[in-house]
């Protein structure tokens, strides 16, 4: 895909969800009333918000993630420094989460700053050219202020869907007092919860194609970056899934927030059944090729409809083709 494309999808996926959203809210105002309407979706604004401001706290609790230095670990710290220099953007603060996956994240907000961060077992598990296009692919996404973007659009069916929970509730505890009230009541809540459905989608289409844009961030900053990223990429799939085949339930509580992972955890048992048949590589090339080699089946593309990244065979593709361009 290329850059231009790329742009254009983003911004028109995101035209549409406020375009839909706006359409929707504005037919249930007319239906309802506005008074209570507009108090619930003041609250889901705000308490979004609160959640944004408090996440990265929340984040560094859960995954246990602490701040380093250049003195913990110079080499990591360094990296940081000099792809962000290349980025041309400010550097971020450095953290690293005791959690037994490779994965990295980058997140943040006004009173908590930007953060990226890494896991223990990513350094452990990848080799360092591997670890900077990993890098490269976080400050991407700080870089494009995607956790804002992805905030935002998460907002949107989230409103929908308290319209439609407060709006069934009410009618069947009784808020509306004529029959007919109720029952148009439940009718909309119902048609409510079906596009906060629809709209959820979007979000998710959304949240893959910021991933791709973050690879792309990656290949631009990272010498050879495409090959770098791509055999990263491989290997974080191949550890997480087989991890999350022989231990479901230790690796379970890390989706709470995978959409910040530059891999989804959640994907991994279904990775490791495939994996299984690409066994035999010996080299990291190997293993990209070998992924590569898989067919997209239908299946495959319904059940990326529902993931917050990108099919890896078409990840791997997109960076392929990256390679040619760079």
């Amino acid at each position: 895909m290329s850059l231009v494309k790329l742009r254009l999808s983003m911004v028109g996926t995101l035209a549409f969800l406020i375009g839909l959203s706006t359409l929707f809210f504005a037919v249930i105002l007319s239906l309802v009333g506005s008074l209570n309407i507009i108090l619930l979706v003041s609250f889901v604004i705000i308490f979004n918000l609160i959640q944004w401001l408090i996440a990265p706290y929340m984040i560094d609790a859960m995954y246990k993630v602490k701040e380093i230095s250049r003195k913990d670990n110079l080499k990591l710290y360094d990296m940081v420094e000099n792809l962000s220099k290349k980025a041309k953007m400010k550097m971020p603060k450095v953290m690293i989460a005791k959690i037994p996956i490779p994965n990295a994240f980058a997140y943040g907000s006004p009173i908590a700053g930007r953060r990226l961060a890494v896991t223990e077992k990513l350094l452990d598990t990848l080799e360092d050219e591997e670890v900077e296009a990993v890098i490269g692919h976080e400050l991407g996404h700080l870089k494009h202020r995607d956790v804002q973007i992805m905030m935002f659009a998460s907002v949107l069916p989230a409103i929908f869907y308290f319209i439609g929970y407060s709006l069934m509730m009410s009618a069947w505890f009784g808020g509306y007092r004529s029959r007919d009230n109720g029952g148009l009541a439940i009718l909309i809540g119902l048609a409510s919860m079906v596009i906060y459905w629809i709209l959820s989608l979007f979000v998710l289409g959304l949240s893959r194609l910021r991933e791709y844009y973050a690879d792309r961030h990656s290949v631009e900053i990272v010498e050879d970056g495409p090959r770098k990223l791509s055999e990263a990429l491989a290997k974080i799939v191949d550890y997480s899934a087989k991890m999350k085949f022989y231990s479901h339930k230790q690796t379970s509580e890390f989706n709470s927030f995978r959409s910040l992972f530059i891999a989804d955890p959640e994907r991994a048992e279904r990775d490791y059944q495939e994996m299984a048949r690409l066994s035999g590589y010996s080299t990291d090339r190997q293993l990209v090729e070998r992924i590569l080699s898989r067919k997209v089946t239908t299946a495959d593309k319904i059940l990326e409809l529902f993931s917050t990244h990108p099919n890896i065979v078409k990840r791997l593709k997109a960076l392929q083709r990256l390679s040619q361009s760079f």
